[in-house]
């Protein structure tokens, strides 16, 4: 087509986590799938979550509340920052959007790791900016390489805290030395979505850059520890300038009826996000345990996946656990083509798991 934007020709669109039906649909299973491909909470929903979607669903004929009031005052309970510091999105992958167009211009460049959550380089591209990857280094971050990268053309800098799709994570003192290295007009977007899960006593209070008047943006979800990926909400926290300035750009009734209530709800069933973090840290052992067993390497995470790496293309693995009812995540979209992500189930769903792969490895 001759009438598409130019820069809508060049995305390559994302590719999610092959959905549970679409399976069932291509291989015919009609047994119980697996998926360890998005990162979704194995437990599911808070139970009070599920009972306030029931008491609202009677209302989905009204519009949903423009504002978020109530989820913004919980939010501003549990993190103690003010109302007018929190933006809530239709998921926090929304918020990113909203960032690079409100602040973006054509030509001026986003930095990011490579790899990184992918969606950043997809917008940056759709708003004509100018993507800059640095390579990881051993599948860490390289700071140095990001901070030597900041120019006057530098308006936005994405960053991953733990990394998706690879689970390391950046310190105080590494989050410390990209903040102070920033220009007065670059954004710095840091993207939490699986801050919940962290064990290191060295992962940094993002707030206190907000709370010290920096152009920083903290992205949070509701769709990994609290099992609302099906509702789509996420949240943001910035200086009331930043938000102000991505509230103008969003879309109205952007978040539903049914993601605010359950929102509401998932914060405070604090029995259920202490259950999954457990889960998560006593399955990641386990699945350590295995892969050593197996001769596998692995990539330490602080999230609640692992990405394992093999000596070969991680396809042929991909799509044999496909036929057992085992959906992983390939990283070719990211080039990383010997590389699997594999979220962290439960102890049943990972067993079965490590018993496939070792009719394959």
């Amino acid at each position: 087509m001759d009438f598409v934007r130019e820069q809508v020709h060049k995305i390559k669109p994302y590719i999610p986590g092959k959905p549970i039906e679409e399976l069932k649909r291509e291989m015919g299973i009609e047994g119980e799938i697996i998926k360890l491909a998005s990162n979704e909470n194995p437990l599911g929903p808070s139970k009070l979550a599920m009972e306030a979607i029931k008491k609202a669903i009677k209302e989905v004929n009204f519009y949903p509340d423009d504002n978020v009031y109530y989820l913004k005052k919980k939010l501003s309970e549990k993190t103690g920052m003010p109302v007018e510091n929190i933006i809530v999105g239709n998921g926090s992958v929304e918020l990113i959007h909203l960032a690079i167009k409100a602040f973006l211009n054509p030509k001026e460049k986003l930095i990011m790791s490579k790899p990184s959550f992918i969606m950043g380089k997809i917008e940056c591209s759709l708003f004509g900016g100018d993507v800059l990857e640095i390579e990881t280094k051993e599948y860490s971050v390289d700071v140095e390489g990001l901070i030597n990268a900041i120019d006057e053309k530098t308006k936005i800098v994405y960053i991953d805290n733990p990394n998706n799709p690879l689970g390391c994570m950046l310190s105080i003192s590494e989050i410390d030395k990209i903040v102070g290295s920033l220009k007065n007009n670059t954004l710095l977007i840091i993207d939490e979505a699986y801050f919940e899960y962290i064990e290191r006593e060295d992962y940094p209070d993002s707030l206190k850059y907000v709370k010290d008047g920096r152009n920083v943006l903290i992205l949070r979800t509701f769709s990994k520890i609290y099992g609302l990926a099906g509702l789509r909400i996420g949240y943001g926290i910035s200086n009331k300038e930043i938000i102000d300035y991505l509230s103008r750009v969003k879309l109205p009734f952007n978040v539903n009826n049914l993601a605010q209530v359950a929102a509401i709800a998932a914060l405070d069933d604090v029995e259920h996000i202490e259950k999954s973090r457990k889960l998560i840290h006593e399955e990641k052992k386990f699945l350590y345990n295995e892969f050593k067993r197996l001769n596998i390497r692995y990539i330490p995470s602080e999230g609640n996946f692992i990405t394992i790496v093999l000596n070969k293309d991680g396809m042929e693995l991909y799509k044999a656990l496909l036929k057992d009812g085992i959906i992983i995540r390939p990283l070719h979209q990211y080039d990383l083509n010997n590389l699997l992500r594999i979220t962290i189930g439960t102890r049943e769903q990972n067993k079965y798991l490590i018993r496939c792969i070792g009719k394959y490895i």
